[in-house]
């Protein structure tokens, strides 16, 4: 793909963006009833991709061996990850709170499909959170993200699936819809789901946009609240309007309007709100604060980061320094490189060896994985591959 279609980031620095809402993991953390503690959980899961509206640009491929470090002090966690297979693409990630109240790990392999004038990522792979202190593991897997008019037209994102978080201590589980836009845009962002226990007796509703915010509420005044909704609805409620389906041609997807905010029923509990972007946000990419800071290489950090991190890819450095003509050079050069040590690799019948994590089965789910090695933060790097 040309670099046009990219944003200055790797996909490694993409993933970290899940923790910019990681103060929900801690609120988890201090919460002592199992139902309040998946209602941060599940928050926490749809937060995680709230950065991922308005952000059309593509991150780069992360080369094999490619690594990103974050440490935040201020937010109480670090992370690492690396890219552990380029046939098929996967990164593998581990995080740990700074207090030892948690740990977030897992494995991505985006399935990409594409529809004509859509692309289509499925993210393949388990999302694990593990809460020591109630010793609890909750698993999931994210939404399928779909950006529109890829070839002509305004580009636009909308995310939809169905996402299941289960507490394996408990037994509990969260069921969330993300809508589909739908004909009139009317669902567009739309996330509805609820929270059942082990006998599926639903405990908790909650409902939102994972653009914008998320509720939830009791489930007995929910129902009522729709209902009487539906009484008041039965006279208004457009009808299709046939007309207005175009056939499948050289025609953009029309962009949806944005529906009014969230409609908020009495008596509900806010379970998280985006963070408000920079304003000057869509003249950087649509990136969060969160994100402006992650490619950043603070003086003397070369020192200490990993030869392999993104920070030191000369690629996407280049394209953030506005040179795209050098960041298009580097990106051939560097995927050469790849393309050349894999050739070198296939002659001495050698296997490529991951530094930090090793493939496993994940110890709640049983699904193979990519497990943590452990070691990363000893900092020694005398076995990273050079692949800048």
């Amino acid at each position: 793909m040309p670099i046009a279609f990219n944003e200055p980031l790797s996909f490694l620095q993409r993933i970290t963006e899940y923790m910019e809402h990681v103060d929900l993991i801690h609120r988890a953390s201090c919460q002592p009833q199992a139902l309040e503690r998946m209602q941060c959980v599940a928050a926490f899961a749809v937060s995680a991709v709230a950065s991922q509206w308005e952000r059309t640009g593509k991150p780069f491929n992360p080369l094999l061996g490619e690594t990103y470090e974050l440490i935040r002090e201020d937010l109480g966690f670090r992370f690492i990850s690396e890219q552990v297979s380029h046939h098929p693409p996967i990164s593998a990630f581990y995080s740990e709170g700074l207090h030892q109240d948690f740990l977030f790990h897992g494995s991505i392999y985006p399935k990409l499909k594409f529809w004509g004038k859509s692309v289509e990522a499925e993210p393949r792979g388990t999302i694990t959170l593990e809460l020591l202190k109630h010793n609890e593991a909750y698993t999931w897997t994210n939404p399928t993200c779909c950006v529109h008019n890829v070839i002509i037209g305004k580009l636009w994102i909308e995310q939809y699936g169905t996402v299941e978080i289960v507490n394996h201590r408990t037994g509990d589980k969260c069921v969330l819809h993300f809508k589909p836009c739908g004909l009139f845009g009317k669902e567009l962002h739309k996330v509805e789901g609820h929270i059942q226990d082990k006998n599926k007796k639903k405990l908790f509703m909650i409902y939102g946009k994972w653009t914008e915010c998320l509720w939830g509420i009791d489930p007995a005044a929910y129902e009522s609240f729709k209902k009487r909704e539906r009484r008041g609805d039965l006279l208004s409620k457009p009808q299709p309007d046939d007309s207005s389906q175009k056939a499948d041609g050289d025609v953009a997807d029309a962009v949806p309007e944005v529906q009014e905010t969230v409609q908020v029923i009495p008596g509900s509990k806010l379970l998280w709100r985006v963070n408000t972007r920079p304003p000057n946000s869509a003249q950087m990419y649509n990136f969060t604060s969160f994100t402006v800071s992650l490619n950043e290489l603070q003086s003397g950090m070369e020192k200490t980061l990993a030869p392999t991190d993104c920070r030191l890819r000369p690629d996407i450095r280049g394209m953030e320094n506005g040179d795209m003509d050098l960041a298009s050079q580097e990106k051939e050069r560097l995927e050469e490189k790849q393309r050349e040590a894999r050739r070198e690799r296939a002659k001495q019948e050698a296997e490529w060896q991951t530094r930090w994590f090793h493939q496993g089965s994940n110890p709640h789910t049983g699904a193979p994985d990519w497990l943590y090695a452990g070691g990363y933060f000893e900092r020694n790097f005398s076995r990273c591959p050079d692949i800048y």
